[in-house]
């Protein structure tokens, strides 16, 4: 995950660093050793990052001038930030889990005109419909979700449909690599 997370990262930094503008702080759900807030961080000194995740993933591990640890779980609660970053995350859990994560993730963000939102790395499914490979590997990709986790890889639709059970207004869906998308979820 780690390898993944940085090569999505450098894109994002790249690409679509716009996301992070105007931001003082951002809290990353499930960020592991930090490897994606510490390129944010780097990239933008001026932005507090928080990596939420289990306790005995981030026990003794070291934050820097604009980077943090903090031991949670994102069912309970999650600190509050202007933007919650969750990468790779949501298509772990079933739609129920999700909703929940989304409440705690709404639940700690400002309004949109105050600069909240929410900003997910995942995959949409049948986004490239004209693409036999990619199709298979989304659907390779939802399978093993459903094997390994509780979760599945969603449509858009189906993202749709979480969004507005967790109480969020609008989003907006930009590709970013492969199969990968990022979406800005806003209250």
């Amino acid at each position: 995950m780690a390898s993944d997370a940085r090569l999505v990262t450098s894109v994002l930094l790249k690409e679509g660093k716009a996301v992070f503008e105007g931001l003082n702080s951002l809290v990353d759900v499930g960020g592991g050793t930090g490897t994606v807030a510490k390129a944010i961080a780097n990239a933008f000194p001026h932005l507090n990052c928080t990596v939420l995740d289990l306790p005995h993933v981030v026990a003794g591990l070291q934050g820097s001038q604009n980077l943090n640890y903090f031991a949670g779980d994102m069912f309970e609660a999650i600190p509050p930030a202007d933007a919650i970053l969750l990468k790779w995350i949501l298509h772990d859990w079933s739609d129920e889990e999700c909703v929940k994560i989304l409440k705690r993730c709404r639940e700690a963000i400002p309004s949109k005109e105050n600069g909240g939102k929410v900003i997910i790395i995942d995959m949409i499914m049948m986004k490239n419909q004209g693409d036999y490979k990619s199709i298979e590997t989304q659907l390779f990709f939802d399978m093993m979700m459903m094997i390994l986790v509780t979760g599945r890889e969603r449509d858009e639709n189906e993202w749709e449909k979480l969004f507005l059970d967790a109480g969020f207004s609008h989003y907006k869906i930009t590709p970013i690599l492969g199969l990968r998308s990022l979406i800005e979820v806003y209250p």
